[in-house]
């Protein structure tokens, strides 16, 4: 099994009309600051290489980047880092990423199963979804009862609907999401596992910011 590059896991989501946060994969910081002025800042940058599978843990991330100096720096920092922690690591560029947010984060994800075949998950995200594993799960492919279904069970749902003064979140955005992950893995047998962590839920949208993509 192996990580399915970035540009590749671009091109899915934007196939699948899975919503990421703009994001530009720079081969060079000309090109990274190019594409951060049109996105316009604050943007961040992550590591794009098939032999760094979790670029958070790595230190392949730097976030809240605000001018075209930092960007410079932070781009020169990752390429240098990624290099000293794995001298022999293939690296594809660097990913430039609009920063996004929302009033709630979770996670979606799908695992091909021996058994069974594809299973698609949804649950509380960011750094508590190993803590507090508050996830549901179904079998793929799924409609959009089913999708309902397996976020009510969940207790973010409570979250979701607006719990402690907070706005309740596009429902609908987040079930479009679930079905056309569970779309793509049911039509990509090669896919073996799949993140989308985190996902940023607002009163408008669902956004995801990060997208990992394992293959046969």
């Amino acid at each position: 099994m192996k990580k399915l590059s970035d540009a590749d896991a671009l091109k899915l989501a934007k196939k699948y009309r899975i919503p990421l946060a703009k994001t530009f994969l720079a081969k060079n910081e000309k090109q990274a600051v190019l594409f951060a002025k049109k996105a316009r800042y604050p943007v961040c940058l992550k590591i794009s290489s098939p032999d760094i599978v979790h670029k958070t843990e790595s230190g392949g991330v730097i976030l809240g980047i605000k001018d075209e100096k930092a960007l410079r720096e932070g781009f020169q920092s990752l390429l240098k880092s990624a290099k000293k922690k794995n001298r022999k690591a293939r690296i594809d560029g660097i990913l430039v990423q609009q920063m996004a947010s929302g009033d709630t984060e979770f996670i979606i994800g799908a695992k091909t199963d021996p058994q069974f075949g594809p299973v698609i998950m949804f649950g509380l995200g960011g750094i508590f979804v190993e803590v507090i594993k508050d996830v549901s799960f179904r079998l793929a492919p799924v409609n959009r009862k089913e999708v309902q279904d397996m976020i009510k069970e969940t207790k973010g749902y409570k979250i979701l609907q607006g719990a402690r003064g907070r706005k309740p979140a596009n429902m609908k955005a987040i079930e479009d999401i679930l079905l056309s992950v569970s779309k793509m893995v049911w039509a990509n047998k090669r896919i073996k596992e799949l993140d989308l962590n985190p996902v940023f839920a607002s009163e408008k949208k669902a956004i995801a910011v990060d997208m990992r993509v394992m293959v046969e």
